[in-house]
């Protein structure tokens, strides 16, 4: 007997909220941004009537204010949303304890077990629909089938407050014609290379030559491939499942334009702080870091490398990052947010090789200072202590507090 998995996708979750915390928004054009005067001036959520004017999540404030001139804009509230996630999640585990979270507002259910207590699939979605009007006054998409996968094409499928079942008889009618894009784990550059060879749908992708696609994308080909086909059998996590970090990262953008290496190896070093601090906190060492830049015109670039010797050290994260950045970024636009993460984290305990001219000595007594500065952090706030490459304006927000003060001169 087939599983029956079901995805609950809270529609435009961030506006939604809002509206129902403040009735004199519902029926209007809302949209959740952030912060204009700190340069996070993007749409995170929109109301369905904002959709309809064709605003888009990621869409700069002005250009939604441009689309939609009565468009109501409002900060988010992070804990409303996190308060009421967790109600939505205390809903779901009526049902199963097999509740997987996918962000804050999307969850994966394996109700396979409950289908004797609580009836089938769509019986289940239909009862949590309900409850999630009728208690959070939210509403939901659901989507349901017998994989994972093709559950979270489902609930993509009719929004707003709308159940698709997706049966293992009738998914090749269904999934196979959506364009490839719309897999899940199919990104940008994944879609672009398929189009390039003429693989526009689903359909097309599930067809395709598992060697070809082995050399196009290594085993996430064939991973790809099996979730085209359906054959998807990854299993819904049970709700206490705490997921193994896979890296750490830290980014932020920038309140002016940054316009030389100076100013971004600032950034690096300020970022690079906090992933040295929780890799020694997770007790992990990164063995590659990888940077995303953006530049003044919202474009992305990511690179990528190994480093020699596995760390926790902020300043090693930091270097390499930048030198990253010398080699591989060209300066054809100013840089506007910037992003470091620790990859390919393994355990502080695993053993490792150390180079031959590496100073095993010099390595400890780093680490060292790295935990005495935590230390000092800890007990008197992130602020007490920091690189002096770090005072002054980082073109941050929140980070002009760094000022030199130079000592006045005394007069006997």
């Amino acid at each position: 007997m087939d599983r029956a998995i079901l995805h609950s996708d809270m529609n435009a979750f961030y506006a939604s909220v809002e509206q129902m915390l403040d009735p004199t928004l519902c029926g209007k054009a809302v949209a959740v941004c952030g912060s204009t005067e700190d340069r996070h001036g993007i749409v995170l959520a929109k109301s369905q009537q904002a959709k309809k004017t064709g605003i888009k999540t990621g869409m700069v404030t002005w250009e939604a204010k441009r689309l939609c001139p009565e468009l109501i804009v409002v900060p988010p509230q992070y804990d409303q949303y996190l308060k009421y996630s967790k109600q939505a999640q205390a809903i779901y585990q009526r049902y199963t304890d097999q509740v997987e979270p996918f962000g804050m507002d999307e969850s994966w259910l394996d109700v396979t077990g409950s289908r004797q207590a609580c009836g089938n699939g769509m019986e289940i979605a239909e009862e949590i629909r309900t409850a999630m009007r009728e208690e959070l006054g939210l509403t939901v998409s659901i989507g349901v089938s017998f994989n994972k996968i093709f559950a979270k094409l489902g609930s993509d499928m009719k929004k707003p407050d709308a159940i698709t079942e997706i049966s293992r008889e009738r998914f090749q009618e269904r999934i196979w014609p959506l364009p490839v894009s719309e897999l899940l784990y199919v990104g940008r550059a994944s879609t672009k290379k398929l189009l390039g060879y003429g693989i526009c749908t689903i359909g097309q992708l599930a067809q395709s030559d598992p060697g070809f696609l082995h050399a196009l994308f290594g085993k996430n080909g064939l991973m790809l491939l099996a979730f085209a086909r359906g054959e998807d059998c990854s299993r819904v996590m049970h709700k206490d499942f705490i997921s193994p970090i896979k890296s750490i990262g830290h980014g932020t953008t920038a309140n002016a334009d940054l316009t030389n290496e100076q100013e971004v190896w600032k950034i690096f070093l300020y970022l690079a702080q906090d992933i040295g601090h929780r890799l020694r906190v997770h007790e992990l060492c990164a063995k590659g870091v990888q940077i995303f830049v953006k530049d003044s015109d919202l474009f992305y670039q990511q690179f990528q490398a190994p480093l020699p010797i596995a760390t926790q050290s902020s300043a090693e994260i930091a270097h390499l990052g930048m030198r990253l950045f010398r080699e591989k970024y060209r300066w054809s636009r100013m840089v506007r947010a910037i992003t470091i993460r620790a990859i390919r984290l393994a355990p502080k305990t695993d053993p490792q090789q150390l180079q031959l001219f590496d100073n095993a000595w010099q390595r400890d007594k780093r680490d060292r200072l790295e935990d005495a500065v935590d230390q000092i952090r800890g007990r008197f706030g992130t602020n007490a202590i920091y690189p002096a490459a770090l005072m002054g304006d980082l073109k941050l927000p929140g980070t002009d507090l760094h000022e030199v003060v130079m000592p006045g001169i005394m007069y006997g």
